[in-house]
């Protein structure tokens, strides 16, 4: 009899079949997923989009990089933003609210260009431009040719796109050709550097494009109407470095420097009139000389004159350069009002250029004191648009500067790596280490303080040494202390070198050489009261020479003519000249 049972085998089989399917299914599922995370991950983005110019209707770009701000007008009425050509061309170009002018300094020009005006003055002499500087609310816009002119930037904008592109002079560009073995002959340009980024622009095979920059096989491209993205490395080939032509520059100024040796010059200070020169003894080894002759007089830029023709033909027959000095009367508040427009700044130049003509002057130094810091950039841009047209006459320009210190109205208005860029030499003053009021007796310019004072510049200020002019004082001052009510009083009186002689010789004193401050040292009790004097003398000066042949300066400047004793010119002229 037959079991009723069924075979044992067959829920086996049908147990496998279900297994296999499984298996099958699970296979093909993580087939399945696999294929679509692949296609997730590698397979390209083939949507298109409009290039994103963040709402910019006639964008910038300066090497790839979009400006925040629109182009104005187009072809030759193109214009510029102000605030792209003074961050990426010219940092020192300026707008004065004042008199709504831009004006533009180089080394042997003084641009003006007023808001909607279309005549200009270059050096102040007029100029036609064929557009006007623009407003468009707060914002500048420049037009194109002065910018060309001025600055040598290459300018292009694109006829289809309208985008604007600026290279400056000296930028360098990377060119490469869009790769021809590209699928269908085209290169993807992608808005970001991912094949899962939309496509900005299907690039032909063998089209041109500027590469900016590479990050993780892709170039950060742009073509040549200006739209930017990312293309895959593998699918551009390099092609060429181009350079922006610099423009030559124009002749420069060659100031007047002694042959084969360093600057001597002296101050002769003029308070009222001129001295009599007949009475002025030999100053061995001079020059130049410097009279205080042009003095701020007012607010409106009028300056005052001392000058005397026959006191130039004096110093003319010794052979002395004469470098008029121009002070502002060590006035803050007229020189605030004078400094404030470009109409004040140009009324003194122009003041300055007639008299350097009417009395034969080969030069012009600077003596501006005492100044509010908020003045800084004001008397920078004077100096900068003094220079051009005091070079035009073929005049040599100077400028005194006070030793760095955290004093604002005494040293930090001075933008001294800016000046010293702009004029021919630096004086820098240094004396007055302790000055007349100082609550403490001590040198008027120890010589570690004056060295001290040198590497400031040279290194922190960056004022090439070929410049700076070392100013030495003539001068000392008698310090007295005493104690009164348990207090001890300071008072100081500021004498000539003759006077210590006399003082030594009178009281049988014996200087002391102090170290410390590299200069010799007497002191003596008179009245009850203690006497100190740090001397200026052939010692000291010699010193003083020495750290100029040391840092290689442009030479020495003496305060005043007058207070030194004459063998003084002999000591600066035999160490000057002296060989190592």
């Amino acid at each position: 009899m037959e079991s009723l049972n069924p075979p044992s085998g067959r829920p086996k089989r049908r147990t496998r079949i279900v297994l296999r399917l499984f298996v099958f299914l699970l296979i093909a599922g993580m087939a399945g997923l696999l294929s679509y995370y692949w296609f997730l991950t590698y397979y390209p983005n083939s949507e298109h989009v409009e290039p994103d110019y963040g709402g910019l209707r006639k964008p910038v770009f300066h090497r790839g990089v979009m400006l925040d701000k629109d182009a104005v007008g187009e072809k030759e009425s193109l214009k510029l933003p102000l605030e792209f050509i003074k961050e990426k061309a010219d940092p020192s170009i300026v707008y004065e609210s004042a008199s709504d002018s831009v004006i533009i300094t180089t080394k042997d020009k003084v641009v003006r260009m007023k808001t909607n005006v279309l005549t200009a003055t270059v050096n102040e002499k007029p100029l036609q431009l064929k557009f006007p500087i623009v407003k468009n609310g707060n914002d500048l816009y420049l037009p194109i040719e002065p910018v060309k002119q001025y600055y040598g930037l290459a300018i292009t904008e694109a006829a289809d796109t309208g985008n604007v592109i600026v290279h400056l002079q000296g930028d360098n560009i990377q060119w490469g050709k869009a790769d021809g073995n590209s699928k269908g002959g085209t290169t993807a340009m992608r808005r970001s550097a991912d094949i899962k980024s939309p496509i900005v622009a299907d690039l032909q095979s063998g089209e041109e494009l500027m590469i900016w920059s590479e990050s993780n096989q892709w170039y950060y491209i742009q073509r040549k109407n200006g739209t930017v993205g990312y293309a895959r490395k593998k699918d551009v080939v390099l092609d060429r470095v181009e350079t922006v032509p610099t423009q030559p520059d124009s002749k420069s100024f060659i100031p007047w420097k002694p042959i084969g040796g360093k600057i001597n010059m002296t101050w002769e200070q003029v308070t009222t009139k001129n001295p009599d020169t007949s009475k002025i003894g030999a100053m061995p080894g001079l020059n130049v000389i410097s009279p205080t002759w042009f003095h701020l007089l007012d607010g409106e830029g009028n300056l005052k004159n001392l000058a005397d023709s026959a006191y130039v033909k004096w110093a003319q027959s010794q052979n002395y350069q004469v470098w008029a000095l121009f002070s502002n009367g060590f006035d803050p508040k007229i020189t605030t009002e004078a400094l404030s427009t470009y109409d004040k700044r140009m009324k003194m130049i122009k003041q300055l250029l007639a008299f350097a003509q009417m009395y034969n002057l080969q030069g012009i130094n600077i003596d501006f004191e005492n100044v509010n810091l908020k003045d800084k950039a004001n008397l920078t841009q004077f100096v900068r648009e003094m220079t051009p047209l005091l070079h035009e006459q073929g005049l040599v320009v100077s400028m005194d500067v006070t030793t760095k210190s955290t004093s604002e109205n005494w040293s930090m208005f001075y933008d001294r790596p800016a000046l010293s860029e702009t004029v021919d030499y630096m004086m820098v003053m240094t004396y007055d280490e302790h000055w007349a009021a100082s609550p403490v007796a001590g040198s008027v310019a120890s010589l570690p303080w004056v060295e001290k004072s040198i590497i400031q510049l040279l290194n922190e200020e960056k004022v090439p040494a070929s410049k700076l002019v070392l100013g030495v004082p003539y001068y000392t001052r008698i310090w007295t202390e005493q104690t009164k009510n348990g207090k001890k009083e300071v008072s100081s009186r500021a004498v000539f070198m003759d006077t210590i002689h006399k003082l030594i010789k009178d009281k049988g004193l014996k200087p002391a050489f102090s170290q410390e401050t590299g200069q010799n040292y007497i002191e003596y009790t008179e009245d009850g009261k203690l006497n100190k004097v740090w001397m200026e003398d052939e010692t000291s000066m010699k010193a003083r020479v020495e750290l100029i042949k040391k840092y290689d300066l442009a030479g020495i400047a003496s305060w005043r003519r007058g207070y030194e004793t004459p063998e003084i010119w002999d000591v600066i002229k035999q160490t000057l000249e002296k060989r190592p």
